[in-house]
């Protein structure tokens, strides 16, 4: 197996875009091939099936959409009030919603990892350590609230997330904003 890393990363971010564009249907490494523009066989070279490139795709997904270290300063250097929680999620909002291709590929993987048991466990695993961690994460940052806050901001962004990405008209973008801080200052307890 081949171990270009720059490669690699080419290659399952044209998987992400095949994932986004035609489904988990057209993610086949022939269309990973021709998405990346390498020749044809390429792909194979890296992932010897379609079960370890799905794998590895749900991996890359989370690497393109994690935040970075600027935004985990700015979230230390806020207010740490009602504020500052409903600024912290319009920037996951923004954020998720500004990799539209990742989030999509990562709603496509969802659902094969219904019918994929090897799929099923490692996004439950990346998903549970990255939703652990913002609850361990949230009292170090000095964010009001407690886990729970952190749990319903994380289903309730998500849904939302998904109106925006796959049937924007449902809800308005002008709503969006009052939404967000809706369900930020819902989730903090009385």
């Amino acid at each position: 197996m081949r171990q270009n890393p720059a490669r690699r990363a080419a290659l399952l971010d044209a998987a992400i875009a095949v994932l986004a564009e035609e489904g988990a249907r057209g993610l086949t490494l022939r269309a990973v091939d021709k998405r990346a523009g390498v020749p044809t066989g390429t792909a194979t070279n890296y992932f010897p099936n379609r079960d370890e490139l799905l794998n590895q795709v749900g991996m890359r997904v989370f690497e393109r959409m994690a935040p970075g270290p600027e935004v985990f300063a700015a979230i230390r250097s806020g207010r740490h009030d009602r504020e500052h929680l409903v600024a912290t999620a319009r920037e996951i909002f923004d954020r998720v919603t500004a990799n539209r291709e990742g989030w999509l590929a990562l709603l496509e993987l969802r659902l094969e990892a219904t019918r994929r048991p090897e799929l099923r466990t490692m996004l439950t695993g990346t998903i549970s350590a990255d939703l652990t961690g913002n609850v361990e994460r949230h009292p170090e940052l000095g964010m009001p609230g407690d886990a729970d806050t952190v749990v319903l901001l994380y289903l309730a962004l998500n849904w939302l997330v998904l109106e925006r990405l796959t049937l924007p008209d449902v809800i308005p973008e002008e709503r969006v904003d009052e939404l967000i801080r809706v369900i930020a200052e819902r989730a903090l307890p009385r």
